[in-house]
């Protein structure tokens, strides 16, 4: 039997845009920009919720699991793109962080929405890449309602894995099993049920910052330097070469001459400019302390 979704909150209509196709182009553009002020306000609202699952997360990434991101249509295309920006942004391997979109990686370009009805698929993808009880999973679906995703949560939860959601419809109105259940609500959309919309924009919001902190947690960040950053074109290079600057003092050259011999490792260039280690001797520094370049540097007596 056909499941009525017009109750749910993402599938209402909203009121301020009931004349939407009546409306001129600047007052169109003043209406959609007054909305998107909604994602920011789900995001603050759901901190305590955001801020648990980011601690979760890094203590099993930090025993050897890895994160996956899982979702349909725009949900899942959101979570691909968080997972494709984490090795050229934090020198992650690719498999540490996965997104899996319903249909596969086709389905970025091509819509292949009826997939997300099929509740053993996101189980066999999930298999497929060895999913284990060390791992974390956030299920994105706005609406809640995603077979595709729910599916996979609660195998995740059975299979003892980190069960996370995320979503844009309150509580009373979807339940979702999840070991933390992050709600972001944006509330009706202005093109009545396109959660591309605010609910998407939310989505890409909390994954932003749950990546990023994450990544903070597992000292792949000093200060606010992203020390690795993966040296593979110019503007990388001259962004690993600020850094050095900033933080070690050190004119360019001597920088580029830190980042061949370091193959790259702005870490490794950092220590080497800072105590005059070579490149054995920082990398020795940097395993026993996790990789963390600030405590690697403590030891040492040096304080940033």
């Amino acid at each position: 039997m056909l499941e009525d979704r017009s109750g749910l909150l993402t599938e209402q209509s909203h009121y301020k845009s009931e004349h939407l196709d009546t409306l001129s182009t600047e007052q169109l553009v003043e209406l959609f920009s007054q909305e998107d002020i909604h994602p920011q306000i789900a995001v603050s609202k759901a901190i305590p919720e955001i801020t648990q699952a980011i601690d979760l997360i890094v203590n099993r990434l930090e025993n050897g699991g890895r994160l996956f991101y899982i979702g349909a249509g725009t949900s899942g295309r959101l979570g691909v793109l968080d997972a494709a920006e984490c090795p050229p942004t934090f020198c992650t391997d690719p498999d540490f962080v996965q997104g899996i979109i319903a249909g596969g990686y086709s389905s970025l370009i091509k819509s292949s929405e009826s997939l997300e009805d099929d509740e053993n698929l996101s189980i066999k993808d999930l298999n497929s890449r060895s999913f284990s009880r060390e791992d974390c999973l956030i299920g994105i679906t706005a609406g809640g309602t995603t077979p595709y995703v729910l599916s996979a949560l609660k195998y995740a939860i059975k299979n003892g894995s980190l069960a996370i959601s995320i979503s844009c419809v309150p509580k009373v109105q979807v339940e979702i099993a999840a070991d933390i259940d992050i709600r972001l609500i944006t509330g009706p959309e202005l093109l009545t049920g396109s959660t591309r919309l605010k609910a998407g924009t939310a989505s890409k919001m909390a994954l932003n910052i749950i990546s990023t902190i994450t990544m903070i947690k597992l000292g792949k960040v000093f200060g606010n330097k992203m020390v690795d950053v993966a040296v593979t074109n110019e503007k990388l290079l001259d962004r690993a070469l600020r850094i050095l600057l900033d933080v070690a003092n050190v004119d360019r050259e001597t920088g580029k001459s830190l980042l061949k011999e370091s193959e790259g490792s702005v870490k490794l260039a950092l220590i080497m400019a800072i105590t005059d280690l070579n490149l054995n001797e920082s990398r020795k520094l940097l395993y026993e302390n996790k990789n963390n370049i600030r405590n690697s540097l403590l030891e040492l007596g040096h304080i940033y």
